[in-house]
């Protein structure tokens, strides 16, 4: 992993207003969708129970930081989201990952906005979708907050109770964070798999 995208290098570096900043960004932003959301969140949990961040502070800033993240996202896509189907692919903007939101805000509809929220990538497009196709907002609002506190409440908690549970949690934070980027990346490669097979079927 990059060093800049190191969850325990970003939260000493940029500290609480680095994190929310960033949880902002990946929530709602299309130029986020590279940033580490789940394990920044597990990581600055296990942090708070070291005492170097507040647990209360932390879990609620990240809640809003990530219900406005995804406003953000709903009203460009909204305003201008589709004008990016027509746009050439770029180091930050490729189509296939609105393509992939938009594959999963077909299956799963509104409760997409709380789903997508701990799928990497899919959380990023999937509030931006929902704007193109001009979901209601009152309903977006609704799931969109109850998809921002159980996705940034549970990160955090996570982290913090393994922080508190286990002695020098610490120690193997780098092989915690590589589980959870395991377990993050096995919805993406089990949707590119049924894909596959899709495509795969012959046809009758």
């Amino acid at each position: 992993m990059p060093p800049f995208l190191d969850p325990q290098v970003l939260i000493q570096a940029a500290g609480l207003a680095g994190i929310l900043a960033i949880v902002f960004s990946e929530s709602g932003l299309f130029f986020g969708f590279f940033l580490p959301g789940d394990s920044l969140l597990f990581t600055a949990g296990l942090f708070a129970s070291q005492g170097h961040l507040n647990i209360f502070a932390l879990t609620l800033g990240c809640v809003i930081a990530a219900i406005a993240g995804d406003s953000v996202g709903y009203m460009f896509g909204r305003r201008v989201g589709p004008v990016l189907f027509s746009r050439e692919d770029s180091f930050f903007f490729h189509k296939r990952h609105i393509d992939q939101a938009g594959a999963f805000y077909a299956k799963y509809g509104a409760k997409t906005i709380v789903l997508a929220r701990f799928v990497p990538i899919v959380r990023t497009f999937a509030p931006i979708v929902a704007g193109v196709g001009k979901m209601e907002y009152k309903t977006f609002i609704a799931y969109n907050v109850i998809g921002g506190t159980l996705w940034a409440g549970l990160m955090t908690v996570a982290g913090f109770s393994v922080g508190s549970l286990v002695p020098n949690a610490q120690k193997y934070l780098h092989l915690i964070v590589i589980g959870i980027i395991a377990l993050s990346l096995v919805p993406i490669i089990f949707e590119w798999f049924r894909a596959k097979g899709h495509r795969a079927e012959p046809e009758l």
